[in-house]
């Protein structure tokens, strides 16, 4: 079962495609659209995931209150932008957010769950402002459910990667070890 929940989720991220994370939202201001978006872009892959592995190593109320307080957060933030309320450095703080989670992970912090739901919940306000950003008003309500259900399965598939990364090595050094990896793709993705 932990070697189907790896491979699923390698299979996952392997076949993300940045080019087509950013549909033209005039056109695609869809469900399916929305589904797509977080599953079509390397930071969306990355952060979604790192969260889920961040809940997982904390562990306890943290599987489900810091994924939670990431998909809530961002739900406010998509909000405010389809409202029309500007957010400064949007981009900056979601590449930051990839490189910070991937740290987090590599480190296995372990804060309490309400001080990592605040962390995870920060980070998200700027992911959901940059989907309400790039959409408009054009079929928001069903691009936001959409964008809300992938990024919430991202989430369940990091932890599931975490718990059996903690499996499979006892201390949890393989999913430390992709944590540092998701930081230096970050830091790549600035400099890209």
């Amino acid at each position: 079962m932990n070697r189907r929940i790896l491979i699923a989720t390698a299979a996952l991220i392997a076949s993300a495609a940045p080019a087509f994370a950013h549909l033209n939202p005039a056109e695609h201001g869809s469900f399916a659209a929305g589904f797509s978006h977080p599953l079509f872009g390397l930071d969306h892959i990355l952060v979604m995931v790192a969260v889920g592995l961040w809940a997982a190593q904390i562990g306890g109320r943290a599987l489900v209150v810091v994924p939670a307080a990431f998909v809530a957060m961002m739900a406010a933030g998509f909000a405010l932008a389809v409202a029309g309320v500007g957010l400064p450095f949007v981009e900056p703080a979601i590449l930051a957010s990839v490189v910070a989670l991937g740290l987090l992970v590599a480190m296995a912090v372990r804060l309490d769950t309400a001080a990592s739901a605040a962390i995870v919940g920060v980070f998200a306000l700027f992911h959901g402002h940059a989907h309400g950003g790039e959409l408009g008003s054009a079929g928001a309500l069903a691009f936001s459910v959409g964008f809300i259900l992938a990024t919430a399965a991202l989430h369940v598939a990091g932890i599931g990667l975490g718990i059996a990364l903690q499996r499979l090595s006892g201390g949890g050094l393989l999913a430390r070890v992709l944590g540092g990896l998701t930081a230096l793709a970050g830091a790549a993705l600035i400099f890209s």
